[in-house]
């Protein structure tokens, strides 16, 4: 298990590899579990490197932006996910509203373009796992739709 602190557009991370397997690592950034896929197997005794995603291209100014979400939270909703690393302008729910799949719920700012986070499913806000200005990596859980 290797640790590092990164300082990414001067927000601090703490990055953690825990185990690495042929070309899959599985890694924790500020307590958040990733799978990271390298481009060819690794071996263990390389993992000495800070793991690096590449970036994603962001959508227009004021476009939506399909989130990554996981089919089922440990709550039995829906993930709605980042889709890009960012931070969180605004934040258009609350926990107990009832949603509809396309409705705004949060605004994210990434590489200075404002994107709006839309719910993927019709429910209810289980949680909202983030705040008006959080700094937020990609495929951090944002909301939870029940």
């Amino acid at each position: 298990m290797k640790e590092y602190k990164l300082k990414i557009n001067g927000n601090d991370y703490a990055v953690t590899v825990n185990e690495v397997e042929d070309s899959i690592a599985e890694v924790e950034v500020n307590g958040i579990p990733f799978k990271v896929e390298y481009d060819k197997p690794i071996k263990k005794s390389i993992v000495s490197k800070p793991v690096s995603r590449p970036a994603s291209a962001p959508a227009a100014s004021g476009q939506p932006v399909t989130p990554i979400t996981k089919p089922v939270s440990a709550t039995g909703g829906e993930t709605v996910t980042s889709p890009l690393p960012g931070v969180i302008l605004e934040v258009s729910c609350k926990e107990g509203d009832a949603v509809k799949k396309g409705q705004k719920l949060l605004v994210l700012e990434a590489m200075k373009m404002e994107n709006v986070i839309e719910a993927t499913a019709d429910g209810k806000v289980v949680s909202i796992k983030v705040n008006k200005g959080d700094s937020v990596l990609e495929g951090a859980p944002l909301v939870i739709i029940g």
